[in-house]
């Protein structure tokens, strides 16, 4: 295998969020792109398997396991694709469903790229499991914005959506990682969406991700889509929006995320970031 090293979401490979991208993983077993992933350790890597109809077969794995969709490595994959091959549109076959990407290239030539996710949808966070996730987080009810209520959000991957309700609050992340990590087992989530509103459609993230085996993501292209895909079935954005979401800056990784969020219920969010080869 050909293994290439991406950041997603940002210009700068000292920001954004690295992953692992193999264009060409065929004929490799699920054991050795899972030992590959836990050798790079970043949080997901990709692998990629083209198909006779033009279709790209593509698996993601983070250290401790495979993910069913992620969303920085799809940045990765498509913009390390278009290096290769030239820009314009992919069809991707995800564990998720079907994801179509497009690339571009900006006027100072990096190469941008957005995903287009799953059908969206929201579920209820049952009261039990908030008090939990508060409690492993050692947040109280009172550091919540009661104008974002939680959910658990899906866009390709499960995320519940926590919104502080300080920038303060956010920046001050110290939780339980195998707490967490037992909690998110036992509900199949992904990463947990934590977010703070800093205008009507600026919002600044973080996002443990103890099933990865990493205690934060730079930036979650996932859960990112998720939380359109929230803020639309809840009516808490007017649509169609654009949407700025930060993430990594309390890591040291400032991340980009652009959220597209078309006002028909239901259909696939948006989500475009750049990215540039390590």
């Amino acid at each position: 295998m050909e293994i290439l090293r991406y950041v997603a979401f940002s210009t700068d490979p000292k920001g954004g969020n690295p992953a692992g991208v193999v264009l060409d993983a065929t004929g490799v077993d699920d054991a050795t792109m899972l030992a590959t992933a836990a050798e790079l350790g970043y949080s997901e890597s990709a692998f990629v398997v083209p198909s006779s109809d033009g279709t790209l077969d593509i698996r993601y794995f983070s250290p401790l396991a495979e993910v069913p969709f992620c969303g920085h490595a799809t940045i990765a994959t498509a913009v390390a694709y278009a290096e290769r091959h030239g820009t314009g549109s992919l069809r991707l076959r995800t564990q998720a469903g079907p994801v179509t990407v497009t690339t571009d290239r900006a006027a100072d030539g990096t190469v941008v790229a957005t995903l287009v996710s799953v059908a969206p949808r929201t579920e209820p966070l049952p009261e039990a499991d908030l008090a939990e996730l508060l409690a492993i987080l050692n947040w109280s009810a009172e550091d919540l914005d009661p104008a974002l209520p939680p959910r658990v959000a899906y866009a390709g991957a499960w995320h519940p959506v926590i919104a502080a309700g300080s920038r303060e609050r956010l920046a001050d992340l110290d939780y339980d990682m195998p707490a967490l990590a037992a909690l998110m087992a036992r509900r199949d989530w992904t990463t947990v969406d934590l977010v703070r509103r800093e205008s009507p459609t600026v919002f600044h993230a973080r996002n443990p991700f103890p099933p990865g085996g990493v205690v934060e993501d730079p930036a979650t292209g996932a859960a990112a889509a998720a939380f359109g895909g929230y803020l639309r079935e809840l009516g808490l954005v007017e649509t169609p929006a654009s949407l700025t979401i930060h993430q990594g800056a309390d890591m040291g990784r400032p991340s980009t995320i652009t959220v597209t969020v078309p006002e028909e219920p239901g259909t696939g969010i948006g989500v475009t970031g750049a990215a540039v080869q390590i």
